[in-house]
């Protein structure tokens, strides 16, 4: 792990009184959330680390743990016979200087001397935050015992780094983050266990936003990458989050058209594949069906899967299963050759 981390992934619950005495709750180190008694005399706390999985408490107003209301001590003991592949902690440097936090996903039998394929994970919305000392065991986590590095670096404009770190992608939207998501790619290549010819890159929502983002930076870094549900263009969004961060388009017309897909689209290099549900009510499906028509009439080839009356969330029957599979498919088919 490289310097520089610090607390930044960690999450503690603290109390402030009246003269600004700050007092620490939370007595476990990893992420914790708060879930205070409307009278604040108490509040359940949600703990979880990379390890350990969630574990729920009743606690006082001083902290003092009064009784244990979730253990999964026998998921805990069950993941023990399991031979799971490990979540790392991370951080590197980008070409302007900025250190990024990022995570890393090495297959169970992972081995120096071999070139592994990547797949770059990632969100990247304001505010937010992946990259975090918390427990889980996702579709990540299978496509690394599958044989994949899988990382996930949080980019400009995300969370827990300061209001200066957060308030840098203003106006411009998916710009700064793209860029983020590039340098990643090129700093895995230089890995001596990465094969710097097959990285991949997928996102849902704002992370699929980014994967289109990412792969039309203008750097060719990325081999292959599935954008699920994504933004296309901001004016499609809705104005209650939009304006918040890049204004109205008419007071912004440039960062509106640097942040859109739309104008970069041209410059689309490696396989995509674009999914969306045509009943999204988040991110309408007119922001995957318009993105297409520009590759289309730009001559780009692509995937494309649709899931009919399906929102954003993209699940119900086996539509989450075929989702998954599909997502699998493609990338062991672009990225094990």
């Amino acid at each position: 792990m490289s310097r520089g981390l610090g607390d930044v992934y960690k999450r503690q619950i603290y109390k402030i009184d009246r003269k600004g005495k700050k007092t620490k709750l939370s007595s476990h180190i990893g992420t914790n959330s708060a879930l205070f008694s409307t009278d604040m005399k108490y509040f359940m706390n949600r703990y979880s680390s990379l390890d350990i999985p969630t574990v729920i408490t009743l606690n006082d107003n001083n902290g003092k743990t009064l009784t244990t209301l979730v253990d999964n001590a026998a998921l805990k003991q069950k993941l023990n016979g399991y031979d799971m592949p490990k979540k790392e902690f991370f951080s590197f440097q980008t070409s302007e200087g900025t250190e990024l936090n990022g995570w890393m996903i090495k297959p169970a039998n992972f081995s120096a001397s071999k070139k592994y394929p990547v797949l770059m994970y990632q969100y990247s919305g304001p505010g937010s935050q992946q990259v975090l000392d918390k427990f889980g065991v996702s579709w990540e986590t299978y496509m690394a015992s599958q044989g994949y590095v899988v990382v996930c670096v949080d980019g400009r404009g995300t969370g827990g780094r300061g209001a200066e770190f957060a308030k840098s992608t203003y106006l411009n939207l998916g710009v700064k983050e793209a860029k983020v998501q590039v340098e990643t790619a090129l700093y895995l290549g230089r890995q001596p266990y990465v094969d710097k010819n097959r990285i991949g890159i997928w996102g849902w929502s704002y992370g699929g936003y980014m994967t289109i983002m990412s792969m039309s930076e203008g750097t060719p870094v990325f081999k292959a990458g599935a954008a699920v549900a994504p933004v296309t263009d901001w004016n499609y969004y809705d104005t209650v989050y939009g304006e918040r961060f890049m204004r109205t388009p008419k007071e912004n017309a440039e960062g509106y058209k640097a942040s859109s897909a739309f104008t970069r689209a041209n410059n689309l290099h490696g396989n995509l594949l674009l999914v969306h549900g045509m009943a999204d009510d988040n991110v309408h499906f007119q922001n995957c069906a318009e993105y297409a028509e520009h590759l289309v009439q730009l001559g780009k080839q692509f995937d494309m899967q649709v899931y009919t009356n399906r929102n954003h969330s993209i699940f119900g029957g086996n539509t989450r299963l075929h989702l998954y599979t599909k997502l699998t498919n493609f990338f062991n088919r672009e990225l094990k050759k």
